[in-house]
């Protein structure tokens, strides 16, 4: 039996922890952002975790963290853009909630990404990247992920769409279609 739990998936920048605090409060339920979660329990941000021990010490504590949030109820959770690439994280989360794929475009996730630097798989060596350089990695990402994000509950595409307007529709689909009534 599934519990009252949705999880937001997505490419960076595709708005889950935008969209995420205001689709919980809409249905009376709380937000959770699992990087913010597990930057509390070890007290360094996402980025020194991977500079510092690795993406795998990283992705282990990540598997954790989502093991005790899948024991909550009433939670809207965003996840970390590759959360769902561990077909274990990807099992406990279709086990105990909704999962949502909010979709981005390349082209739009590059206008959100380009100035941000605190993004491990958008780090690059000394030199800027070229734009060019800049959407060649996150379609290698977002390509290596799409199995992943398509096996959703429900997609929603984000991409020049009011929050707002994004977040209305959300509820009303998740109220037909999934019978999520507000707490």
């Amino acid at each position: 039996m599934k519990k009252d739990l949705i999880f937001l998936t997505g490419f960076m920048a595709s708005g889950k922890s935008t969209i995420g605090p205001i689709l919980a409060n809409t249905i009376g339920w709380e937000f959770l952002d699992l990087d913010k979660v597990i930057e509390q329990k070890v007290n360094k941000k996402i980025v020194d975790i991977f500079k510092d021990e690795g993406e795998e010490y990283f992705r282990k504590l990540e598997s954790e963290t989502l093991k005790e949030l899948t024991k909550l109820s009433g939670y809207v959770i965003s996840l970390g853009g590759g959360t769902i690439e561990s077909e274990e994280n990807l099992s406990q989360i279709k086990q105990n909630g909704i999962l949502i794929y909010l979709e981005t475009s390349p082209e739009a996730a590059y206008k959100r990404l380009r100035f941000k630097r605190d993004r491990p798989a958008l780090l690059f060596n000394e030199n800027e990247p070229t734009k060019e350089e800049f959407l060649n990695r996150i379609n290698t990402i977002l390509n290596r992920r799409l199995k992943y994000y398509n096996q959703a509950d429900l997609k929603m595409n984000t991409d020049n769409k009011p929050i707002g307007i994004t977040v209305d529709k959300l509820v009303k689909i998740l109220r037909k279609d999934f019978h999520i009534e507000e707490n």
